[in-house]
This record gives C-alpha cells, sequence and structure tokens, in this order.
C-alpha cells in the first residue's frame, strides 16, 4: 500500500503553487482573520483550529491544523517562497517530486531542511541579537518547569553554531503528532507568561511562537532519537544577501534586539 504524503504550502496571498496537487496542498494561513478566502486554498480556520492567533504563530497555525484535521501517512510543511529542492533553480517544476520524498522517507521518517550554520555565534545568541530575548527566558523557564527531561538537551542546542530552521520538515504520522502535541504544549504556557507584552510588540516580533518553535525542533528530535535526513532548501524568490548581511552585522555592533 502506498503511503499518503500531504505537505502543505503555507501562504497567505496568492502565489505559485506546485502542479502536482496530490502531495502539495495549498493552505491559507490566518484564514479566520483574512478579509477573503483565498481561491483554490484550504483554509486553516476549520475543523479544530488556531487560525485567528496566525499574527503571532505564523506559519505553526497550518501546522497545528493538519495535526486535528488531516488525514495522511506523512504530513509536511514548505511555504510558497522555499519548497525543499535538490535544484538550485527557483523553478516549482525541480521541488520533490512524490517519488523523491518515497525514496527519502525509506531512509528515515523525517526530513528536514539542510542546518544554517552561524559560525561565529550560537543559536541562542543569534536569537538575542535578532529578537526580544524575553521570550527565550521564559521558554527556557517553561521547559525546566514543565519538560525538565528535555533541559539539558535544549541548553546543548542553544549552544550550538546550527540548526534545522524555517519550520519546514516532512515527518511519518506518529511523530509528526507526538512532536506537534510536544510542541504546542510548550507553546501555549510560554503564551500565557508572555502574551500581554507580545500584544505590544512590532509586527515582525509578534511572530514570536514562530521563531521559538525553530529552536525546537532539534530539541524534540535529538531528545527522542528521531533518525533524520537532511534535504536542501531552495528560495523561490531572489535574496537580498547584501541586505541581510548588513542588517546581521547592526545586530553584532549593538543595534539589534537585547
Amino acid at each position: 500500500m502506498v503511503a499518503k504524503i500531504k505537505i502543505l504550502v503555507a501562504a497567505h496571498k496568492q502565489a505559485r503553487m506546485p502542479s502536482n496537487k496530490n502531495i502539495y496542498i495549498p493552505i491559507q494561513v490566518g484564514a479566520a482573520i483574512a478579509p477573503e478566502k483565498l481561491a483554490g486554498y484550504v483554509p486553516d480556520d476549520t475543523g479544530t483550529n488556531i487560525s485567528n492567533k496566525n499574527p503571532y504563530f505564523n506559519e505553526l497555525t497550518a501546522l497545528y491544523w493538519a495535526r486535528h484535521n488531516l488525514d495522511a501517512d506523512f504530513i509536511g510543511l514548505v511555504h510558497y517562497r522555499r519548497f525543499f529542492s535538490f535544484s538550485k533553480k527557483k523553478d516549482l517544476n525541480s521541488i520533490l517530486s512524490e517519488t523523491d520524498i518515497q525514496n527519502l522517507l525509506k531512509k528515515a521518517p523525517v526530513l528536514v531542511p539542510k542546518k544554517r550554520r552561524y559560525w561565529i555565534e550560537s543559536s541562542q545568541s543569534h536569537y538575542r541579537h535578532a529578537h526580544h530575548g524575553i521570550a527565550l527566558d521564559v521558554l527556557r523557564e517553561v521547559i525546566a518547569d514543565e519538560q525538565p527531561s528535555y533541559l539539558a538537551v535544549y541548553d546543548r542546542n542553544m549552544a550550538r553554531t546550527w540548526a534545522h530552521m524555517f519550520n519546514m520538515f516532512i515527518m511519518r504520522r506518529a511523530e509528526y503528532d507526538a512532536y506537534l502535541d510536544w510542541l504546542f504544549e510548550i507553546l501555549f504556557a510560554v503564551e500565557k507568561k508572555i502574551q500581554p507584552d507580545v500584544v505590544n510588540w512590532d509586527t515582525y516580533e509578534k511572530r514570536v511562537y514562530g521563531f521559538l518553535s525553530e529552536r525546537l525542533l532539534d530539541v524534540w528530535l535529538e531528545k527522542n532519537h528521531v533518525n533524520y535526513t537532511e534535504v536542501p532548501v531552495t528560495f523561490m524568490e531572489k535574496q537580498n544577501w547584501l541586505r541581510k548581511g548588513g542588517k546581521f552585522l547592526a545586530r553584532k555592533i549593538g543595534f539589534g534586539r537585547v
């Protein structure tokens, strides 16, 4: 029996989508608070959902929707601007095909992006230079109080100079459900503690729970000894590396978050 694979393509606007609708599903994140529903997209506000939290949880609202409403043997998430692909071509015809995914999943039950390396700073310092550090402080407190068996693994990961980012992955259903349940238990606990502050942050920083979750995937994978295969990510839009580099240097010399 062929496994049923469903990969959500998160978007908040009309965008070019993969032609293979058998596995790639365009999903409108934040559909509950959007001015209109996007034609041809699955909205994330049906069934059990947290669609109205999208300004704070970003693409995680799609993952939550799938956890409670999607029937599949493997579930994944990509973004309309970035996809898993072994090609550097900015071409939707070059992204992972169903056959590619099936073959990769024979090696391990989880696919993740290739490591993002920071080289001269740790995952923790990178976060603190880019975002409000209070969120990271509260995240560690929640893990220490509610998931203490994960604390040493969390600290080890935050001290590393690499991480699997973007909240992108493809997982076997058992691992998907277990990871999402663990992830949201932690994030909802953090939300209770900092949301009164978060509502006053700027639009970018309000996406805090999406930023925090990027630091938690490796913690869960490592603690639960889950094997994974790394796959390159291709950005479908041109990246302004000069601008990104400038922002990085500005953060390093003290113009970033604390």
